[in-house]
């Protein structure tokens, strides 16, 4: 789209144009010259006066001038004007003269326009008033014309011998200006025509030409490729979800182990397993694929990786918990297999992970436990040992033996006692029934004797009942510490058997793995308009980035 120009009009009408006060001052002057020539009798044909009558002229001509009392500012000007139009002068006011004698207005707006315009150009002098001056109008040719929009007047060469290159007087008609308008309307044309031939030309070669080559590839040459999808979950065998519904973040489920899955599945160990169990690379280095999607035969592991990465595709689903994985295959079958391997290595990666946490668990609590059946055992055996050796089965009930017989023969110490007294209160006791009784009473002494000696003495191999009893009450503490220590340590081994039973984690397969019976890829109407999106859009790059180099470099 062309804007056409829009030049604005200075002048609508002849008598406000500075070629008008030109003509009228020319018309003048040359009314007032043929005026002095009839005055002095002559005719206008005669001869020119004398070189001393035009000077004093001049000279009365330019106290005028000053009489008029212009500024000095309007002298500097003319002057200006004078210099650029060639003229040579020896002061302002001979300057003003001279300009007005060739019919040029110093003070019109016109000349100052011109002077603005032509700042810095000096002009060719102008013809004087009366000379001769051959009103024939030069043809346009491309030197003179003008911008877009507007007409450059026609030249005429000055007389004198002088050439000028001055606007003609020739009035411009109308078939001329239609003419020039035709003109400058065809050459408009013709360089819009060769703008839109390049503009083609190059929307072809960085457009169109790479679009038909990626749709030509996508639709002829792309080798097709089909797609299985399937979706697992890890779960745990406590899985309880508590969710909140004031937290912006209450049904994201961020599961590290769904995290590790998935890294590991689009990693390079699930890609070399692959490879050596189902042959990943072997089927992508088929002959029949395309250039572009096959492998080489001596294809790297790292370039094999690559094309792993393009193939598979997993997945996580904060907000649900899900892993979704896609298998891109050149056949169904392949594709299939593929899934279903993945899911195998996932399965086997997370029984790892769980079997190791149990195993820490277990390993501890169970170590705990056959340490203390361990102290028991042996505890037991210590109190088995000394009740061997010292004799005694119980010391509490030996104990209490001894002492019940002490008690006894305590009794019967005091009975003989009481006895001896009675017999003693008699005027005339039986001399015989006193030393039997007294017999008695020292024998019960002597044995209540040595019974508290057995309790506190020991007798020969065997110590102190006191000494056997210490002994077996520190080994039944010991023995009753261990067997406390003992349950303590199976209730631990029972807590930690349910913690690993909760630690267990077992992958869910959502959406099993199915070959697909049409391809998925490639995908060629599609693909081949983003490839023409693409190449528009770097050649619109390139456009801007030229254009602006173009403006930075003419600025």
């Amino acid at each position: 789209m062309t804007t056409p120009p829009k030049v604005r009009i200075y002048h609508s009408k002849r008598r406000e144009s500075g070629l008008s006060a030109q003509e009228d001052a020319a018309r003048k002057a040359a009314d007032e010259t043929r005026a002095a020539v009839q005055a002095t009798g002559g005719s206008p044909d005669s001869a020119p006066p004398a070189p001393s009558d035009p000077k004093d002229e001049m000279e009365s001509r330019i106290e005028a001038v000053q009489q008029e009392g212009l500024t000095g500012r309007q002298l500097r000007l003319a002057r200006r004007i004078a210099a650029m139009h060639g003229i040579d002068v020896d002061s302002d006011a001979e300057a003003v003269v001279v300009l007005r004698d060739r019919g040029i207005d110093p003070f019109h707006r016109s000349s100052l326009a011109q002077l603005v315009a032509n700042s810095g150009q000096p002009a060719n002098p102008r013809p004087a008033p009366g000379s001769q001056i051959a009103l024939r109008a030069e043809a346009p040719t491309p030197t003179n014309r003008g911008s877009i929009g507007q007409i450059a007047p026609a030249r005429i060469p000055a007389g004198d011998g002088d050439p000028a290159d001055l606007p003609s007087r020739e009035a411009l008609t109308e078939e001329r200006r239609a003419a020039e308008i035709y003109r400058i309307q065809r050459d408009i044309a013709r360089r819009r025509r060769i703008r839109q031939f390049w503009l083609a030309v190059r929307l072809l070669l960085l457009v169109g030409v790479p679009t038909a080559i990626a749709g030509w590839y996508y639709f002829k040459v792309a080798t097709p490729l089909y797609e299985t999808s399937a979706q697992f979950m890890i779960q745990q065998a406590d899985t309880a979800m508590v969710s909140s519904g004031n937290s912006i973040l209450s049904g994201i489920q961020l599961n590290p182990d769904s995290v590790a899955v998935q890294s590991y599945l689009t990693s390079k160990n699930a890609m070399l397993r692959l490879d050596q169990e189902v042959g990943f690379k072997q089927a992508f280095q088929d002959p029949s694929l395309d250039p572009l999607l096959r492998l080489d035969p001596q294809a790297t592991d790292d370039d094999a990786y690559k094309t792993y990465k393009d193939m598979v595709k997993v997945g996580y689903d904060p907000t649900e918990g899900v892993l979704n994985m896609e298998v891109i295959a050149p056949d169904p079958v392949l594709a299939e297999e593929f899934s279903t391997a993945l899911i195998r290595y996932a399965e086997g990666m997370v029984d790892e992970m769980t079997a190791r946490v149990r195993s820490d668990q277990m390993e501890g609590a169970q170590q705990n436990y056959t340490d203390a059946e361990v102290r028991v055992r042996e505890a037991q055996d210590k109190v088995q040992t000394l009740q061997e050796q010292l004799g005694v089965l119980d010391p509490t009930s030996e104990s209490s033996l001894v002492m019940n017989q002490i008690g006894q023969m305590q009794s019967e110490l005091t009975r003989k006692e009481l006895e001896l007294a009675q017999l003693l209160s008699n005027a005339r006791p039986n001399a015989s029934r006193v030393e039997g009784v007294r017999g008695d009473i020292a024998r019960l002494q002597e044995l209540i004797t040595a019974k508290r000696a057995e309790m506190t003495e020991g007798s020969g191999d065997r110590g102190s009942l006191a000494q056997v009893t210490g002994q077996l009450r520190i080994a039944d503490a010991d023995l009753t510490t261990r067997q406390q220590l003992l349950a303590t340590a199976a209730s631990q081994l029972e807590i930690a058997r349910v913690e690993a039973n909760k630690q267990v984690r077992y992958l869910s397969l959502s959406v099993a793995p199915v070959p697909p019976e049409n391809a998925t890829y490639p995908k060629a109407l599609s693909n081949t308009v983003v490839a023409f999106l693409i190449f528009m859009g770097i050649y619109l790059m390139l456009s801007l980035t030229a254009s602006i180099l173009r403006e930075q470099v003419s600025t």
